[in-house]
């Protein structure tokens, strides 16, 4: 398979503001892995929450506040960000350009999301 990213269609993120999310390659694709791009747009954020599932992203763009447990950094673009399963964590776009990452997890197993704040 050989997409191009705007082929993909963009759902909104229904917790936080400005957020929205783009499956690449879902389970029906690939049987390990699903590849998700999102964007939170210039003053967005995502509400401290937990998944079940290890994530690993790589920032494409922009910059942001990163919580994971209790640390907090700068994430930028380039940079790349391991998050365990289980561990909070949030997002507050900085600056004015919009936060843009890639997202892989497992899909071995099922993502279940829970809010910590809203």
């Amino acid at each position: 398979m050989i997409k191009n990213v705007n082929e993909f269609a963009s759902n909104p993120i229904a917790a936080g503001k400005g957020g929205s999310m783009q499956v690449l390659i879902g389970a029906d694709k690939a049987p390990n892995f699903a590849m998700r791009k999102f964007i939170l747009k210039s003053g967005g954020n995502m509400p401290l929450h937990t998944n079940t599932v290890e994530h690993e992203q790589y920032v494409l763009a922009g910059s942001a506040k990163v919580i994971m447990g209790d640390e907090e950094r700068i994430a930028k673009k380039d940079d790349v960000i391991y998050i365990p399963a289980g561990v909070p964590h949030s997002y507050e776009v900085l600056g004015d350009e919009d936060y843009e990452f890639l997202c892989l997890i497992p899909t071995t197993q099922e993502d279940c999301i829970t809010l910590l704040s809203c």
